[in-house]
């Protein structure tokens, strides 16, 4: 079901993959995600469409994550990569839709932003309620639990005016007035991404659309069973609470953390989280990243240029694209991998035993410890001086702790 209503959308993708990627036309004249005129109408041709369903398409297909658009040029995404062989990925983009259901047709513009968005934060209540009816519920029932779930959001904001009030009319203005249409418009547009039918006085939930609520429901489960209680906290809070759990224990937290955000957000906090001093969080951070998985991809791969990120971002890449774990680190060059070793070594020395970081030196690729600390001093990694001088302070060989100490005073005084 969802591969049939992303259908129209995936092939709107290939096509641009084909004839917008870098090297072909552009997808607009200004680098907006819109399609321009030209380009419409061209999709129009090729594909034996029209240009309006052409921009539907193209609209919901940068919805489902099938195409991302980059300037003037756009790419496939990774769902539409795995469109033929994973139909998770297929879900998820169709997920990604159902999540942008309030993106899918234009808001009425007669009513005010804050209504908008109250009628957009009060729909998950009236979608459980559907589901959980399993059958047709008429639109009135809908609009009045819509209703009494704005209600409670404007009483929870305590949107009381202060002083005097004016006396109350024999015939107050009914409430339902104004939100009857956002109401229309709402399961209109969860309407057009296959959540559910919507016609004669009552609307229905879609097999699929009962599937994304149940899936939902569960994400507010995990997240309600977070076993070390993060789930409140930043990244950054999360991940040092995470730092003593066990692989597993940690797994299980992150699940946790992320079930409770979008994951543009959580993928966003993560990687900001790895942007900081503290080379332990950064590890964690693209630990936390592997449980995101794919999704995460375009968001890892654009780090890429960040020193500070970059092997981290390429080992997570490799694995992603099936390279196994032990062996990624062939993907990283004779520096790279340097500064990871320091990077890591950095993260032992402020949060681990002696014995641990004595032990880091057999992870590092360079077969002798001369070559080894001749390449650490070459590499420039900010904390070289306290990695090396934690190192000759741990190591119980004199004659290798003091050429450790030389090594840390050359850094420091910028010799050789």
């Amino acid at each position: 079901m969802a591969r049939s209503g992303l259908a129209g959308a995936a092939r709107v993708a290939r096509w641009a993959d084909a004839a917008l990627g870098p090297g072909g036309d552009s997808a607009t004249a200004d680098g907006k995600a819109t399609l321009s005129e030209a380009t419409a109408e061209r999709a129009a041709r090729d594909l034996g469409l029209t240009p309006a369903q052409v921009r539907a398409d193209w609209d919901t297909a940068r919805l489902a994550g099938l195409v991302e658009v980059h300037g003037d040029s756009a790419r496939p995404g990774w769902r539409l990569r795995a469109w033929n062989r994973d139909d998770s990925a297929v879900l998820r983009g169709w997920v990604a839709l159902f999540d942008a259901w309030s993106l899918a047709c234009p808001e009425p513009e007669e009513h005010e932003p804050a209504a908008v968005a109250e009628v957009v934060s009060a729909m998950p209540q009236v979608l459980s309620f559907l589901q959980l009816s399993a059958g047709p519920v008429p639109v009135e029932q809908l609009l009045d639990l819509l209703e009494q779930r704005v209600t409670e959001l404007r009483t929870a904001r305590c949107e009381i005016p202060y002083g005097p009030q004016p006396e109350p009319t024999a015939e107050p203005e009914p409430t339902d007035a104004p939100l009857a249409p956002l109401l229309d418009w709402a399961l209109r547009a969860l309407a057009s991404v296959g959540a559910l039918t919507y016609g004669d006085g009552q609307a229905t939930l879609t097999p699929l659309g009962s599937w994304a609520v149940w899936v939902k429901l569960e994400q507010i489960c995990v997240a309600a069973q977070s076993p070390a209680g993060n789930i409140e906290q930043g990244a950054e809070d999360m991940l040092r609470g995470c730092a003593q759990l066990r692989p597993n224990a940690a797994r299980a937290e992150y699940r946790a953390w992320l079930a409770a955000r979008t994951v543009g957000s959580a993928v966003t906090e993560l990687l900001d989280a790895a942007r900081g001093e503290d080379a332990l969080l950064r590890g964690l951070a693209f630990e936390a990243l592997r449980v995101v998985g794919a999704p995460a991809e375009p968001d890892v791969r654009a780090v890429l240029d960040e020193p500070t990120l970059r092997p981290y971002a390429l080992l997570w890449l490799a694995e992603h694209d099936g390279a196994d774990p032990e062996d990624a680190h062939e993907v990283l060059t004779r520096q790279e991998a340097t500064w990871l070793w320091v990077d890591t070594a950095a993260a032992v020395a402020d949060h681990g035993e002696a014995p641990l970081l004595v032990r880091h030196l057999e992870s590092a690729v360079q077969p002798t410890v001369p070559m080894l600390l001749d390449e650490v001093r070459a590499v420039g990694h900010p904390r070289t001086v306290q990695v090396l001088v934690a190192l000759a302070a741990a190591h119980p060989d004199p004659a290798l702790a003091k050429a450790v100490r030389r090594a840390a005073f050359q850094v420091h005084t910028g010799g050789s």
